[in-house]
């Protein structure tokens, strides 16, 4: 018999539901244990082992590997598509070069009055912190 076997553990619903949604696209039939009941009360996450992701036993080394070529392909998207069609600022990040910038007013605004000459900046891409102006 084929008993389902606990696969990947995780915080949220909406990781578990993303990777059962993946396995689900590869043919791999996947199962969600305790999402409702940590959905009410997420402090007894920690005593139920959090949400779990169940797999049938044949499944799980086709699962690991489906989910890994996943992540692996994931990070590749994000360094290809690193630039964005009509971004807020006229400059790239120093670091990798992407325009998909924002600003960073938490460390140089004092109730919306800003406290430096230069300004901070963000690069959603790589995470990059900078100073321009």
């Amino acid at each position: 018999m084929n008993n389902l076997v606990k696969f990947k553990f995780y915080e949220t619903a909406l990781e578990a539901n993303r990777d059962k949604q993946i396995l689900s696209e590869n043919g791999i039939n996947s199962f969600i244990a305790n999402e409702q009941l940590i959905q009410s009360d997420w402090l007894l996450s920690q005593a139920v082992g959090g949400i779990q992701l169940q797999v049938f036993e044949d499944d799980f080394e086709n699962a690991e590997k489906i989910l890994t070529e996943y992540q692996e392909n994931e990070q590749f998207a994000l360094e290809v598509e690193h630039t964005i069609e009509n971004p807020d600022f006229d400059f790239v990040c120093p670091k990798c070069g992407s325009n998909h910038l924002y600003k960073d007013d938490s460390s140089t605004s004092f109730f919306g009055i800003s406290i430096l000459s230069n300004e901070n900046y963000v690069c959603y891409y790589c995470g990059n912190k900078f100073k321009h102006g």
